[in-house]
C-alpha cells in the first residue's frame, strides 16, 4: 500500500513538469503572435524578446490573458529612446487572436503596409489604436463594419484618400482620432451620429472646405482638435453646445474666417483655446475673462483688432497674440503674475516699456519668450540670465541696448534672435552651441567665433570680422 501511496506521490509531484508551461496558451494564440513576431525585422530595442515558442503567451511582455485567452496586445515605443522602435509588416495572423479585445501598437515608428484588414476577424476587438507609425493607402469604406468599436486611433500614420462616410456606423465610438495623416477631401456629416465620442481629432491632415455645423450632438466631447488642414468658412455655431465639458479646442493653422464668436466665454472647462494661424477679424470677445481655468491660448497670426480684454486667468502657461493689430502697450497684468507660464509670444503686439521695468512673478521656467517687433527699451540680461530652461529667445526689431558678453547662453538655449537692436561689445565663443542665431544689424565689434552660422546672422554690425565676414585685418 506503502509502494502506491509513494507512486502517486510521484506523479502528483511530477506532472506539472512532464506537461508544458504552454498548455496556459491556446495554440491558436501562441500561432498568431509568434507569426506577428516573424513579420517584424528589426527590433533592436528587444521587446519581443520573451516571446518564445513552447513558453507561456500570457507571460510573454505586453500580453494580457483572461481564461488563458489572450484579450490584449500592448506593445509601445519610447520616443525619446532612438532604437525603440519595430521594423515590418503586422501580421494578418493575428486575426487568429479571436478573443482580441484591445490592440495597442503605440510609438512603434516604422509599421508598414496597408489597412489592417485582420480587424474584420476580431469578433471581439473593441479598442484599436495604431498610432505614430507609417500604415499607409486608404482607409477602406468597410471600416463601417466594425461597429463594436468603442475607441479607434490611427494617429499620426500615412493614410491617404478620404475619411469614408461610412465611419458614421461606428456609434459606439468614444474616440475617434485620425490625426497626423494624409487624409483629405471634407468631414462627412454623418460623423454627427457618433454622440458618444468623448475625444475627436482630425488635425495634420490636407482636409478642407468647411467645418460641418453638428456639433450639436457630441454632449460629451472634451478633445476637439481640427488644427492644421486647410478648413474655410466661420467657426461653427453649433460648437457653443460642447461648452459644459470641453477641455481642448484648437482649430489653428486653418483659413477660418469671421469673428471670434462671443459664446466662447461659456467655456469654463477650456484648458487649451488655439485660433492662431487664420484669418479671423474684428476685436477679441470681453466674454474671453469667464475663461479662468484656461492655460494655453494662441490667437496670433490673424487680424485681429484693439481693444484685447482683461483676462481672469489664474495662471497662464503658454500665450501667443504675435501678429495681429494689436496695440497692447504693455505686457498683461494676468501674464506678469502667473507662478506657471513658459511660454510668452507677444510679436507686433504694439508693446512700449523699458524691459527692466518688466518683473514677472517667475521667470525660471520660461523656455520661449517672442518680444520682437515692438518697441522695447532696455536690456533683457536680468531677465534671461534668470532663466535656467530658456529654449528660445527673440527680440529683433527693437531697442535693446546692451553687452552681448553680459548674456549667459544657458545649455537649453537653442534660438537667439536680437537683430535690429543696439546690442554692442562682441560676440562670445558661447553662442556656437546654439541651432540658430542673428545679430545682424546692430553695434557688435570684433573677431567672430568659429561657427556655424551664415553671413546674414552677422551683417550690418559696426567692426565685426572674420569668418563668414571679411577677414580682420593685422594690427
Amino acid at each position: 500500500m506503502k509502494k502506491h501511496l509513494s507512486l502517486l506521490l510521484f506523479v502528483t509531484l511530477t506532472l506539472p513538469c512532464l506537461n508544458p508551461v504552454s498548455a496556459a496558451c491556446h495554440v491558436n494564440d501562441e500561432t498568431g503572435l509568434l507569426a506577428f513576431k516573424s513579420a517584424i525585422t528589426a527590433d533592436p530595442s528587444g521587446l519581443l524578446t520573451s516571446w518564445k515558442k513552447g513558453t507561456d503567451c500570457c507571460t510573454w511582455s505586453g500580453i494580457n490573458c483572461f481564461n488563458n485567452r489572450v484579450t490584449m496586445l500592448s506593445l509601445s515605443g519610447q520616443p525619446d529612446k532612438p532604437n525603440s522602435f519595430l521594423s515590418g509588416k503586422i501580421s494578418p495572423s493575428l486575426s487568429k487572436l479571436s478573443f482580441l479585445n484591445g490592440l495597442y501598437l503605440t510609438n512603434l515608428r516604422n509599421l508598414t503596409g496597408p489597412f489592417p484588414d485582420f480587424l474584420f476577424r476580431l469578433p471581439n476587438i473593441k479598442y484599436v489604436y495604431i498610432e505614430y507609425s507609417k500604415l499607409s493607402g486608404r482607409i477602406p469604406d468597410t471600416i463601417g463594419n466594425l461597429t463594436q468599436l468603442e475607441a479607434l486611433s490611427f494617429y499620426y500614420n500615412s493614410f491617404t484618400g478620404p475619411i469614408p462616410t461610412t465611419i458614421s456606423r461606428l456609434t459606439q465610438l468614444t474616440q475617434l482620432k485620425l490625426g497626423g495623416n494624409l487624409l483629405t477631401g471634407s468631414i462627412p456629416y454623418g460623423i454627427k451620429n457618433l454622440k458618444n465620442l468623448t475625444y475627436l481629432t482630425f488635425e495634420r491632415n490636407g482636409l478642407s472646405g468647411p467645418i460641418p455645423d453638428f456639433f450639436a450632438s457630441f454632449s460629451d466631447l472634451r478633445i476637439l482638435r481640427l488644427f492644421g488642414n486647410q478648413f474655410t468658412g466661420k467657426i461653427p455655431a453649433s460648437i457653443s453646445a460642447l461648452a459644459p465639458k470641453l477641455a481642448y479646442l484648437e482649430l489653428g493653422h486653418n483659413a477660418l474666417t469671421g469673428p471670434i464668436p462671443d459664446f466662447l466665454g461659456k467655456f469654463k472647462a477650456l484648458d487649451t483655446l488655439d485660433l492662431g494661424h487664420n484669418r479671423l477679424t474684428g476685436t477679441v470677445p470681453k466674454t474671453l475673462a469667464n475663461l479662468t481655468k484656461i492655460f494655453n491660448l494662441d490667437l496670433s497670426h490673424n487680424q485681429l483688432v484693439d481693444p484685447f480684454p482683461q483676462l481672469n486667468v489664474r495662471g497662464i502657461e503658454s500665450l501667443d497674440l504675435s501678429y495681429n493689430s494689436f496695440h497692447l502697450k504693455e505686457i498683461p497684468k494676468w501674464v506678469t503674475s502667473s507662478p506657471i507660464i513658459y511660454s510668452l509670444k507677444l510679436a507686433n503686439c504694439g508693446i512700449k516699456l523699458k524691459l527692466e521695468d518688466w518683473k514677472p512673478v517667475q521667470t525660471y521656467y520660461y523656455d520661449y519668450i517672442d518680444l520682437s517687433g515692438n518697441e522695447i527699451t532696455g536690456s533683457p540680461i536680468g531677465l534671461l540670465n534668470k532663466t535656467d530652461f530658456l529654449v528660445g529667445f527673440w527680440a529683433s526689431g527693437n531697442k535693446l541696448k546692451f553687452n552681448l558678453e553680459s548674456l549667459r547662453i544657458v545649455q537649453t538655449l537653442k534660438h537667439l534672435d536680437l537683430s535690429r537692436n543696439l546690442v554692442f561689445g562682441k560676440v562670445p565663443s558661447t553662442v556656437s552651441g546654439l541651432d540658430r542665431f542673428n545679430v545682424s544689424y546692430n553695434h557688435l565689434c570684433g573677431p567672430i567665433p568659429a561657427t556655424k552660422f551664415p553671413a546674414s546672422a552677422f551683417l550690418g554690425n559696426d567692426c565685426l570680422c572674420g569668418s563668414p565676414l571679411a577677414p580682420c585685418k593685422k594690427a
